[in-house]
């Protein structure tokens, strides 16, 4: 039997999971838990193989939870389940490689064998997060398009860092590269690009 915990950020209902897999006879979901501090010993405490983190987070601030999770249950996968529709949810390009990634909106069965291909060591990404995140224009990475998505939401230098918890030069480094490798004017005209180019919505 293949134990599944899913994990939210308070709040936030999302994808009716627990439906969607009760029809698979191997797979159980064995515990909900909020996203919070502790998140990875409470899961721990369930043996889970599997978490499914489905929330509201940008894929940035997932990272870090995935992390906490493989080293306190070192067996145990991730699966990230995203709406590339919302600012930070692509893949990483170059980060997470032991994290994997569905669309929210995904069918019960692809969750299911998703599930159990995740269970047998390999990793999934969702050929159209994966493309989504390939075609990211001149190499924009997750954290220069988790900035611009907040910029384009009207966040201030002071807003985005308090949000990402960098600071005010970090965050006017991040919005000069994406100027720079979009060929932008400025600011205004990299999020017109990003927009175009479907990256922001």
């Amino acid at each position: 039997m293949i134990r599944i915990v899913i994990a939210r950020n308070r709040g936030y209902f999302g994808v009716e999971i627990r439906g969607l897999l009760a029809t698979q006879r191997d797979l159980t979901v064995v515990g909900a838990l909020t996203i919070d501090h502790d998140l990875a010993d409470r899961a721990a405490g369930l043996a889970p193989h599997v978490v499914v983190v489905d929330s509201e987070l940008m894929v940035g601030q997932i990272l870090p939870i995935a992390a906490d999770l493989h080293a306190r249950v070192p067996k145990c996968s991730v699966l990230v389940l995203c709406d590339p529709a919302k600012r930070g949810m692509l893949p990483p390009r170059h980060r997470g490689s032991r994290v994997s990634f569905l669309l929210k909106e995904a069918s019960p069965a692809y969750l299911a064998d998703s599930i159990r291909r995740l269970t047998t060591g390999e990793r999934v990404v969702h050929p159209r997060l994966q493309m989504a995140s390939l075609n990211t224009q001149r190499d924009l990475n997750t954290r220069e398009l988790e900035v611009l998505g907040l910029a384009a939401d009207g966040d201030s230098v002071r807003e985005i860092g308090g949000r990402l918890f960098l600071s005010g030069g970090t965050v006017r480094n991040y919005l000069s590269a994406v100027i720079s490798k979009t060929g932008a004017r400025n600011r205004i005209d990299a999020i017109r690009i990003a927009r175009q180019g479907g990256w922001l919505h």
